[in-house]
């Protein structure tokens, strides 16, 4: 999977975290979440919308396999992933907010371009 941040989970409950931020992004279009996880999670949406391009059976099946909402899933591969036919990467922005007020965690915005 990519990336090696392991942000102090066990892998199980670290890809279950991330599939449900993933499919967050994709039904609502921006997160709020901490700089590192941000980095983690566009690196599994672009790889998302980066396979629902490809317009094939196995293609979908591997995007339905991931997302956790079939609506989003759907919605990944007819609306979001054509939109980006032309693009080669790049579907995210992620843009710095300053620090959280509980633990001074550094936090971000996430989102679609």
């Amino acid at each position: 999977m990519p990336g090696t941040r392991k942000l102090g989970r066990t892998t199980d409950h670290r890809m279950a975290m991330l599939r449900a931020m993933v499919t967050y992004l994709l039904e609502n279009g921006k997160i709020e979440t901490t700089v590192t996880r941000a980095k983690e999670v566009r690196s599994m949406a672009e790889k998302m919308i980066t396979t629902a391009k490809c317009d094939d059976l196995h293609s979908k099946r591997q995007v339905y396999s991931f997302i956790t909402k079939e609506s989003v899933a759907k919605k990944t591969i007819d609306e979001i992933a054509p939109k980006y036919k032309e693009r080669n990467g790049g579907y995210t922005r992620i843009i710095k907010t300053g620090p959280r007020r509980g633990d001074a965690a550094e936090m971000a915005i996430i989102e679609l371009i």
